[in-house]
C-alpha cells in the first residue's frame, strides 16, 4: 500500500513546516477530506504570510463561495486581487477578480437599517 498524498505532504512538513508550497497542498487536501476549517485557517495564514502567498487568497475565496460564505469569499478576493496587482500577478488578478464577478454584487441594506452617517 503507498501512503496517501496527504500522508507525504505531512511527512515532508515535519522536516521543513514553513514550507509555503506544502502547506498550501495540504490545505488543499484537507478541503478534499472536508475539513474546511483547518484548510481555511491554513490559506489565511500563507494569505497573511510575508510575503502573502496569492494562490491562497483564490482557493480561500473559492472555499469560501461554495460554502455559502459569499461575504467571505468577496472579501479575501478583493483583498487577493490587490495582493496580486502589487505583486504584478495579472493572471492571478484577473481570475480571482471573474470569480468575484460570477459571486455577483454584495445585496443593499435592508430598508429598516440604520444608514451610516
Amino acid at each position: 500500500m503507498t501512503p496517501s498524498r496527504r500522508h507525504t505532504i505531512e511527512t515532508l512538513l515535519r522536516d521543513d513546516p514553513g514550507d509555503v508550497f506544502l502547506r498550501y497542498s495540504l490545505a488543499l487536501e484537507m478541503e478534499t477530506a472536508g475539513e474546511n476549517g483547518p484548510s481555511l485557517e491554513i490559506l489565511e495564514s500563507l494569505a497573511r504570510g510575508t510575503p502573502p502567498y496569492v494562490p491562497a487568497f483564490h482557493m480561500a475565496g473559492r472555499q469560501f463561495a461554495a460554502l455559502g460564505r459569499i461575504e467571505e469569499a468577496r472579501r479575501v478576493l478583493r483583498d487577493g486581487i490587490d495582493e496580486a496587482r502589487r505583486q504584478g500577478n495579472t493572471h492571478a488578478a484577473g481570475e480571482m477578480a471573474e470569480l468575484l464577478t460570477s459571486l455577483g454584487s454584495s445585496p443593499p441594506p435592508p430598508r429598516d437599517a440604520p444608514r451610516p452617517g
